[in-house]
């Protein structure tokens, strides 16, 4: 994600100008924590569900899942009061592990067809 987002970046610079590449580069930002922030809470979760015997408090999940979406609509809120034209371009930020999602799954297609898998 972390290399998609730097070429992705660079090239919204370059195509778009530098409001759009800076909003893009946020969402690519909160778009990376908000996925580091979902693993966690889902691995505090699976942890909660599989331990036996031990009752813990779920705050700290909730309050970690809701900060997710504050961040995002945060950044938004700043951005259309700043530089509303960066707008779409922290929308199309947000949407990176999508795009790197994709480039997992055209590789491993890539790798199984090549080992004739």
């Amino acid at each position: 994600m972390l290399a998609l987002a730097i070429v992705l970046s660079i090239a919204a610079w370059l195509h778009y100008g530098w409001r759009f590449a800076m909003g893009f580069a946020l969402g690519a930002v909160i778009a990376h924590l908000n996925f580091h922030w979902l693993k966690r809470v889902v691995a505090s979760l699976v942890e909660r569900v599989t331990e036996s015997g031990q009752v813990r408090s779920g705050k700290g999940v909730v309050v970690r899942f809701l900060l997710r979406y504050f961040l995002m609509a945060l950044a938004a809120y700043a951005i259309l009061n700043l530089a509303p034209t960066s707008l779409s371009g922290l929308f199309a930020g947000l949407f990176l592990p999508v795009a790197a999602i994709a480039c997992e799954a055209a590789y491993e297609l890539y790798v199984a067809l090549t080992r004739g898998i």
